[in-house]
């Protein structure tokens, strides 16, 4: 398969270069320097434009796409969901002040979490227009709140009790999950509700991330019908059945999960299972981050050593654990191209490590590849999710720049952190006696 389908649909080949957005890669790392992050705005408006078209053609009732900021966030990526209408998926108080200096409209905001602090309830009451109560203790602060603060809509999340076929780690809807209420604690949240005239508007479920397989969502969904047949909801009801749809990562993985038969068959269950219970027809909301930002985003690094070691080859790149955990966290496998002349032959497997002091700090392993040279630069596509979301400073890294690419222009949405903002929170100790 070519490895150029895993890029953004804006990608070209340039006088023997890479250009994402008509914006030349290699000029992008002189200009900004590396490692160096890309997210083109042509693959992010398909992205959502896939979603809205489906929703539309498949289900006739109303229906909302929801980005999942925690795949990627920041001002210009709020800012830019508010172009296509999305309500944004927030969890934390540091989300939702980017979701509010974004101006999300309050009637977009949805806040999500585990276990949200006092802080992150009482935000989300002022600044949000829904909140996905995880838990009865969470419902109980709210009603306890309600008697002083206004609460926004209320959507149940409903841990369905099932295992996709899926890294442990981001499996969410399984039984003994960290989220969300089983059936039983769904019928008390309901009743709690109920009694408490809490605003009840909705119930949530989601099943996990990389989800190539939609299947499972056909018994999650009855179990949700199943529940809201004995629940009043009032004046219309909002089924949210999350995210999740996976992305390729690797040419093996190709092609990309099919959009359309994902949304045709959540559609068709919540269809034919309404018109069997005698229920209303929902509001549809769909949860999607990875699916829409993944493929739009670039990671570019620029090799420094090579090592021939035993049975392998070693290029060691300037980035890696620091701004994408991922490959240590989950076993995620990329791909990747050399920016010059990326359609040369593979002349032998790589390795691509980065700096950092962990022998987990591997980028790519095995992965034929063409001649390398100290200085090349490596391009690394579907690196828009969970990636600059899960950065740390670990070693004393300094978060990349993130640049916007659209029309031949690019422009810095995220600055590279300095060395002076590694040490701006920090504080000298003073000794007790009050001397310096």
């Amino acid at each position: 398969m070519n490895r150029l389908n895993l890029f953004p649909d804006s990608t070209s080949i340039d006088n023997n270069s890479l250009s994402i957005a008509g914006c030349n890669l290699e000029d992008l790392a002189s200009q900004f320097g590396t490692p160096l992050y890309l997210y083109d705005q042509v693959t992010l408006d398909n992205s959502v434009l896939g979603y809205q078209s489906a929703l539309k053609k498949y289900y006739p009732a109303q229906s909302s796409l929801s980005y999942a900021g925690k795949a990627f966030l920041c001002l210009a990526i709020a800012e830019w969901t508010q172009q296509h209408g999305l309500w944004l998926d927030c969890s934390g108080l540091g989300e939702i002040a980017i979701a509010v200096k974004a101006k999300v409209p309050k009637s977009h905001l949805v806040v999500h979490g585990v276990n949200k602090s006092k802080g992150d309830i009482e935000a989300a009451c002022l600044q949000a227009g829904v909140i996905v109560v995880d838990n009865l203790s969470e419902l109980q602060h709210l009603g306890e709140l309600s008697k002083t603060h206004d609460i926004p809509d209320l959507w149940l999340r409903l841990q369905p009790g099932l295992l996709i076929d899926t890294h442990v780690y981001t499996q969410t809807g399984q039984a003994g999950s960290k989220f969300g209420m089983d059936k039983t604690q769904i019928s008390r949240a309901a009743q709690y509700c109920a009694e408490n005239d809490l605003p009840l508007k909705g119930l949530h479920f989601h099943l996990g991330s990389q989800i190539h397989d939609p299947a499972p969502f056909i018994p999650a969904i009855e179990l949700v019908l199943d529940l809201a047949a004995g629940i009043e909801f009032g004046d219309g009801w909002i089924l949210s059945s999350g995210g999740g749809l996976g992305l390729a990562y690797h040419e093996d993985d190709l092609p990309q999960p099919d959009l359309t038969e994902h949304i045709q068959l959540i559609a068709n269950t919540v269809l034919q299972g309404c018109s069997e219970r005698d229920i209303p027809l929902p509001h549809l909301n769909l949860e999607p981050g990875r699916s829409i930002v993944g493929r739009a985003g670039v990671a570019l690094y620029r090799v420094g050593a090579l090592k021939r070691i035993a049975d392998r080859v070693w290029a060691l790149v300037d980035g890696g654990l620091a701004d994408n955990p991922r490959p240590a966290l989950y076993g995620a496998r990329y791909s990747a191209l050399p920016v010059r002349e990326p359609e040369r032959q593979n002349e032998e497997p790589i390795w691509f490590g980065g700096p950092f002091c962990e022998s987990g700090d591997v980028l790519i392993e095995d992965l034929p590849f063409p001649e390398v040279r100290e200085g090349d630069l490596v391009a690394i596509p579907v690196s828009g999710a969970y990636q600059l979301s899960m950065s740390s400073n670990y070693n004393g890294a300094r978060r990349p720049a993130t640049l916007w690419l659209e029309n031949g222009q690019a422009q810095v949405i995220q600055e590279r952190e300095s060395t002076e903002n590694l040490s701006s929170r920090d504080r000298r100790l003073v000794k007790l006696d009050g001397t310096g």
